[in-house]
C-alpha cells in the first residue's frame, strides 16, 4: 500500500454477522475504489469465518482497486494473501509482528501520546487515533477532542493519522483541519441506509479538502 487511503471503513463483530455484510461490503468497495480502506475487524468472529470474508472480499478489492485488511488476525491475513495487517491493543506490537512475517504494511491503533510515539518510533504505515468524539461503540471513554487530536499529529510526525470515534460526516471538517491525514468510520457507514451512497459521501468531502477529483 504505497499511499495510506484517507476513508477507512471498520467492521465489528455484529456487523460482520449480518446475512447481507458481503453484499454491502462488495457495494462499498466498488464505490470507494483507491479511495476506501476496509477492515475485517471482529474480535469474537472466528478465524474460520474472517478467513471466508477476506477471500471473498479480496477478489473485489482486487478488481475495485480498494484495499483490505485484516485487523488482529495476522494469521488470517498471512492466510489470505494479504501484504497488509492492522494491531491494536489485543494484538503482537508491530516490532513482533515484523520479526514473524513480511508484511509490508502494518497499522497500529493508539489511544494518547504514549502510545503515538511508540507507533512513531517503529515506523507504523498509520495510526488510528481514538475515540475522538463520544461514541456508542465505547461510551465508557471520553472524547480525545480536537485540540489533543491536533498534539498527537504532530507527536506522530510523519505517519499518518486517521482519526476514529464519533467521526460523522459534518465533522470530518474539523478533523482535517486539526492534521489528521483521514478518518475511520463504523456506524457513520454500517448504519447508514446505503452503506456504498454513505462512503462516497465521506470520500467526497475527504477529496474536497485536498482538491482531489
Amino acid at each position: 500500500m504505497s499511499l495510506v487511503p484517507r476513508f477507512h471503513v471498520v467492521t465489528d463483530d455484529h456487523v460482520l454477522s449480518d446475512p447481507s455484510f458481503v453484499s454491502r461490503a462488495t457495494e462499498v468497495l466498488e464505490e470507494g475504489g483507491a479511495a476506501v480502506c476496509l477492515h475485517l475487524r471482529g474480535p469474537a468472529t472466528s478465524g474460520h469465518h474472517l478467513y471466508d470474508l477476506a477471500l471473498h472480499l479480496k477478489a473485489v478489492a482486487e478488481a475495485s482497486g480498494a484495499h483490505l485488511i485484516v485487523n488482529d488476525r495476522i494469521d488470517v491475513a498471512m492466510a489470505v494473501g494479504l501484504n497488509a495487517v492492522h494491531l491494536g491493543r489485543r494484538s503482537l506490537s508491530v516490532s513482533e509482528t515484523r520479526t514473524l512475517v513480511p508484511l509490508s504494511t502494518i497499522g497500529a491503533s493508539c489511544h494518547d501520546a504514549v502510545e503515538v510515539s511508540a507507533a512513531r518510533e517503529v515506523d507504523a504505515s498509520w495510526i488510528i487515533l481514538g475515540n475522538i468524539f463520544e461514541t456508542a461503540s465505547h461510551p465508557e471513554r471520553p472524547g480525545l477532542g480536537l485540540h489533543t487530536l491536533k498534539e498527537l499529529v504532530v507527536l506522530a510526525d510523519y505517519v499518518p493519522v486517521i482519526a476514529i470515534g464519533g467521526i460523522m460526516i459534518e465533522r470530518v471538517p474539523g478533523v482535517l483541519a486539526s492534521g489528521a491525514w483521514g478518518v475511520a468510520v463504523m456506524s457513520g457507514v454500517w448504519g447508514a441506509e446505503s452503506p456504498s451512497q454513505a462512503s462516497s459521501e465521506y470520500i467526497s468531502m475527504l477529496q474536497a479538502d485536498t482538491g482531489e477529483p
